[in-house]
């Protein structure tokens, strides 16, 4: 399984963690995800190895200052160092490529930056490439967790197809949320 994922629902991370971890483990994998950088990192990285200064190139920043969160990844094993390889000049250099311990790691209260996230990755795509669907329901609790049983099953689904070395790369965010509408009793929904 590859890619990052917020919560689907309290407390349930969308796929379940290595039993093998320790809890310091877990605590030091979710506190490097609590970047929408390096969420970003690992997103470029999950289908491409690519160097440090790959990754700064990727988002106009300086090679010294990605190296920090490209350090951090590694050290919580999000990230691993392929083959080093020689860059233009005869350098030695390591490509990078995602793990996909971020689908297991648990990160509470993690919807805004999942969606900060996605709107930094989305900025400066033309309209025309972007598919955005929404749809307003108003469901009973059992229906409520249907729905989301449902979307965990078809997310784990395509999460566990092996890339197409040959097919198009693409991101999917699926977003479920009360909405602040006045209820018909007249009362605020929160």
């Amino acid at each position: 399984m590859h890619g990052y994922c917020g919560r689907m629902a309290p407390d349930r991370p969308l796929a379940h963690p290595h039993p093998d971890e320790s809890d310091a483990e877990r605590e030091a994998r979710a506190k490097a995800l609590s970047s929408p950088l390096r969420l970003r990192i690992l997103r470029i990285c999950l289908h491409e190895a690519r160097t440090n200064k790959e990754i700064a190139d990727v988002f106009g920043l300086n090679p010294g200052s990605v190296l920090h969160h490209v350090r951090s990844l590694i050290d919580t094993r999000l990230l691993a160092a392929e083959e080093p390889r020689r860059g233009a000049r005869g350098s030695r250099e390591i490509p990078y490529r995602a793990t996909g311990l971020s689908f297991t790691t648990s990160l509470p209260n993690s919807s805004s930056l999942v969606v900060e996230t996605f709107l930094q990755e989305i900025e400066g795509i033309a309209p025309d490439d972007l598919d955005a669907w929404r749809l307003g329901l108003k469901l009973s609790d059992a229906d409520l967790d249907e729905l989301r049983s449902r979307f965990r099953a078809l997310f784990l689904k395509y999460a566990e197809r092996a890339p197409d070395p040959g097919g198009t790369a693409v991101s999917l965010m699926f977003a479920i949320h009360p909405e602040r509408q006045p209820r018909t009793d007249g009362d605020e929904a929160d």
